[in-house]
C-alpha cells in the first residue's frame, strides 16, 4: 500500500510530462488527479490505524541503493505517526490542489506540463517524508526544491517568474549545503545514515566533541546546527526566508501546495524527525527557538501592511512556521506537528480562496481593488471566513474551536511552561505575532469582501470590461490608492457612484464547481481538525501513545501545558478579538486611519514595506558583488585572457598566416622559383654550419 501511495505521483508525472499534449489536458489532468485521489484515499486508513493504535511502524524494503566501503543505504519507505500524519497532509491537499487547477488553469495551454510538476512535486516529498535514512531524505529535499524552481517559474515567459524561481533556487541552495554538511557530519560520527540507528546512538554522543575550522566544538549541536541551516532555507526562517515571498509568482494552486503541505514543512518535519539528536543539545534547540520566534515576528509585522492578497497569505505561513520551529525549540514537538497538520488546511483554504477572489477579479491581486465581494462571490466568502476564524485561533476552552485555537495556542501555552528564558521570549513573541496575525487576517477579509466596491480603479478591470465600458471606468481613478486610502480609495464621485450602481462594467463571478469543491473540503478541516484530533496530538497520556517511537514527545511538558495560569490560556484570545476590533475600526467604522497612521509612523511603514531591507541588504552585500566577480572574470579573464589569448589569439594567428600565405601562392613561376632558391640557400647553409 505504501509503495502505491509514494508511486503512484511519480508514474503519473511521468505519463502526463512525457506524453504532454499528445496525451491532451482531459488525460493529463484525469490521470495525475486520479494518482492522487487513489494515494489520498489509500494514506488515510494508515493514519486512522496509528490513531486507533491498531498499526504500529514498519519499514517496507524498495531496493538496494548505495554499496561503498561503510557507507550502506538501502532504498526502503518508513511508515510510522510521523510518516502517518504528513501522508494525510500531502495527499490530501495535493489531491485537493490538482482537482481545483482543472478550473484555476482551465485556460492554461500547458496544462499536462503543469500538472506533471504537481504530481513530481508531490513524489518527491512523499519520498522525504517516508524516509528511512539521510540519503533518501537528502534525495527527497532536493526533489522538492527541483519542482519549486520548476513549479514558481512555471510562466517562464514573465521576467518576474523566472527571477523568483532562480531566487527560490539559489537560496535553498544555501541552507541545503547545510544539510549536506550535517549529513556527512553525522556519516562520520555515527558511521551510518540509517535514521533509526542515528537516534537510537545519540544520547551516548551528548557531551562529546569534534573538531570543527580548528576549533574542538561540541558534537551534537555542531551536527543539529547545521542540520537546521537546511531547514531555515527550506521552511522559509529568518534569514533564508527572502525567497518565500517572490515564490507567489507561480499559479495559486502552486502556492498552495508550497506552502500548506509540501516544501515549507519539510524543515519542520526534518527538526521532529531527528528531535532525538536535538534533545542532546540545549544550545541547538535554543537557536530553533530564537530563530522561530524572530521569523513569526518579522514576518507578523511585514504582513500587516501588504496589499497583495496572496503575499498577506505567504507572510502569514511565515510567521506560522516560526511557531513551529519555536514549539519543537522548547520541547513541544507534538505541538509543533499538531499546527502543521492543522496549518495545512487552513492555509491551504486561505491560498486557495484568495484564488477564488483572484479569478473573480480577473486576475487582480490588489486588496486595495476590491470591497464588497461577499455579495457576488458567497462561497468563497465563507470559505475565507473560515479559514480566517481557523488561522486567528477563535474558539472558547472546553466548548469548541477552530483548529488554529487548538493548535496554535498549544504552541504559546507551550513555551509559557516550559520555563526556559528562551521559551519566555518566543511566549510573549508568540502572543505579539498573534495580535498582529489578528488584525491582519482581518484586514484582508474586510478590504476584500465588506466596504464599497472599488473595481473600477484597477487597470485589469479596465482591460476586462466592454471597450465603451473601459473608457468611462478609466477616468475613475488613476493613482493606485495608498495604503492609508482604507476601504475608499477611490476619489471621482462619478466613479463612486458608477461602482455602487454596477455600472462600472464589470461583475465579478463566483468560481466553477471544480474549484469550489475543494474550498468546501478545506473548509471543513480548517473548522474541524483540532477539535477532532487535539487530544491525539497533544494530549499527555494519548499524545505519548500516539507519538511514541516517532519522535521526542515531551509527556512532562505536555502536563505543565494543561496547567498553566488562566491568563496565559487567555491570552491568544485577547489578541485575537483585539486585532479584530482593531481591523474593524480601521477598514469599516473609520477608513481614515490607515492612512493617518502611516503618515504620523512613515519611517515604521517603509520600513516594513521593504520588508525590514532583507532584500536591499543581500543585494548590497551577495548580489552586487556576485555580479562584480562574474562581469570580471566574464570581461577581464574570460575576454580578456582566456579568449585573447587562447582561442581568439589562435584564431588571429591563423589568419594573419593565412594572409601571408595566400601572397606566396602568387601563380608566377619566378615567384616559386625565388623560394626553392631561398630554401636551397638555407639548407646548405645549414649543413656548412652543422
Amino acid at each position: 500500500m505504501i509503495k502505491l501511495i509514494v508511486f503512484l505521483p511519480l508514474i503519473a508525472a511521468a505519463i502526463a510530462g512525457l506524453g504532454n499534449k499528445a496525451l491532451g489536458n482531459i488525460a493529463a489532468k484525469a490521470l495525475t488527479t486520479g494518482a492522487l485521489l487513489v494515494a489520498c484515499a489509500l494514506s488515510w486508513p494508515i493514519f486512522l490505524g496509528f490513531l486507533s493504535g491498531e498499526t504500529t511502524a514498519y519499514v517496507e524494503p524498495v531496493l538496494s541503493f548505495i554499496r561503498s566501503g561503510d557507507l550502506n543505504v538501502d532504498w526502503a519507505l518508513r511508515v510510522d505517526t510521523l510518516t502517518a500524519v504528513m501522508l494525510v497532509v500531502v495527499t490530501s491537499v495535493s489531491a485537493l490542489v490538482h482537482l481545483y487547477s482543472w478550473g484555476y488553469m482551465a485556460e492554461d495551454p500547458d496544462q499536462p506540463r503543469f500538472f506533471a510538476y504537481l504530481s513530481l512535486f508531490t513524489f518527491a516529498m512523499l519520498m522525504l517524508v517516508t524516509s528511512d535514512n539521510l540519503i533518501q531524505m537528502f534525495f527527497g529535499w532536493e526533489g522538492v526544491g527541483l519542482a519549486s524552481y520548476l513549479l514558481i517559474g512555471f510562466w517562464y515567459y514573465k521576467p518576474s517568474a523566472n527571477a523568483a524561481a532562480i531566487k527560490a533556487f539559489v537560496v535553498n541552495r544555501v541552507g541545503d549545503f547545510g544539510f549536506s554538511l550535517g549529513i556527512f557530519g553525522t556519516f562520520l560520527v555515527f558511521g551510518t545514515v540509517s535514521i533509526p540507528a542515528i537516534l537510537e546512538a545519540a544520547p551516548g554522543m551528548a557531551g562529546s566533541t569534534i573538531g570543527f575550522l580548528g576549533y574542538r566544538v561540541d558534537t551534537m549541536t555542531l551536527l543539529c546546527l547545521l542540520l537546521f541551516i537546511g531547514a531555515m532555507g527550506k521552511s522559509a526562517q529568518l534569514g533564508l526566508h527572502t525567497w518565500l515571498p517572490d515564490a507567489m509568482e507561480g499559479p495559486t494552486p502552486v502556492s498552495a501546495l508550497i506552502h500548506a503541505a509540501t516544501m515549507v514543512t519539510a524543515g519542520v518535519f526534518m527538526v521532529c524527525r531527528l528531535s532525538p539528536m536535538f534533545e542532546t543539545s540545549q544550545t541547538a534547540l535554543t537557536v530553533v527557538t530564537y530563530v522561530g520566534a524572530a521569523t513569526a515576528l518579522f514576518a507578523a509585522t511585514v504582513g500587516t501592511v501588504q496589499t497583495d492578497i496572496k503575499r498577506v497569505i505567504a507572510y502569514s505561513t511565515c510567521s506560522q512556521l516560526g511557531y513551529m520551529f519555536f514549539a519543537a525549540g522548547v520541547g513541544a514537538y507534538g505541538a509543533a506537528m499538531f499546527h502543521l497538520f492543522t496549518h495545512a488546511f487552513f492555509k491551504a483554504l486561505l491560498f486557495l480562496g484568495a484564488g477564488s477572489v483572484i479569478h473573480a477579479m480577473h486576475h487582480e491581486q490588489d486588496m486595495r481593488f476590491y470591497g464588497g465581494l461577499r455579495k457576488h462571490i458567497p462561497l468563497t466568502f465563507w470559505a475565507m471566513m473560515a479559514g480566517t476564524l481557523a488561522i486567528t485561533g477563535v474558539g472558547v476552552a472546553g466548548v469548541f474551536g477552530f483548529a488554529g485555537f487548538y493548535s496554535k495556542d498549544a504552541i504559546i501555552e507551550a513555551a509559557y511552561a516550559a520555563g526556559t528564558t528562551s521559551g519566555g521570549v518566543a511566549f510573549v513573541v508568540a502572543v505579539f505575532a498573534a495580535l498582529l496575525t489578528s488584525f491582519y487576517s482581518w484586514r484582508l477579509v474586510f478590504l476584500t469582501f465588506f466596504g464599497a466596491p472599488r473595481w473600477a480603479a484597477s487597470e485589469h478591470i479596465q482591460h476586462a470590461v466592454h471597450d465603451e465600458h473601459a473608457h468611462d471606468a478609466h477616468h475613475v481613478a488613476h493613482e493606485v490608492p495608498d495604503e492609508g486610502a482604507g476601504s475608499e480609495p477611490i476619489h471621482d464621485q462619478r466613479g463612486i457612484d458608477e461602482v455602487k450602481h454596477g455600472t462600472a462594467g464589470y461583475h465579478p463571478h463566483e468560481s466553477p464547481w471544480p474549484m469550489l469543491v475543494p474550498l468546501i473540503v478545506l473548509t471543513l478541516g480548517a473548522i474541524f481538525a483540532g477539535y477532532v484530533f487535539a487530544g491525539a496530538f497533544i494530549g499527555a497520556e494519548t499524545g505519548a501513545e500516539f507519538w511514541k517511537g516517532s519522535l521526542a514527545f515531551n509527556e512532562h511538558l505536555m502536563h505543565a501545558m494543561h496547567g498553566v495560569p488562566l491568563w496565559v490560556q487567555l491570552s491568544a484570545t485577547v489578541v485575537m478579538v483585539t486585532g479584530l476590533l482593531v481591523a474593524l475600526w480601521a477598514y469599516i467604522i473609520d477608513t481614515s486611519i490607515p492612512g493617518r497612521f502611516t503618515a504620523q509612523f512613515r519611517l515604521l511603514y517603509d520600513f516594513l514595506l521593504h520588508k525590514w531591507y532583507f532584500d536591499e541588504l543581500y543585494d548590497v552585500i551577495f548580489v552586487r558583488p556576485a555580479f562584480a566577480i562574474g562581469r570580471f572574470l566574464w570581461k577581464r579573464g574570460d575576454q580578456g585572457t582566456i579568449d585573447r589569448f587562447g582561442p581568439d589569439g589562435f584564431a588571429t594567428l591563423v589568419a594573419t598566416g593565412g594572409v601571408a600565405a595566400r601572397r606566396l601562392q602568387s601563380g608566377y613561376l619566378y615567384t616559386y622559383a625565388l623560394v626553392m632558391l631561398l630554401g636551397l640557400a638555407a639548407a646548405a647553409t645549414w649543413a656548412m654550419v652543422g
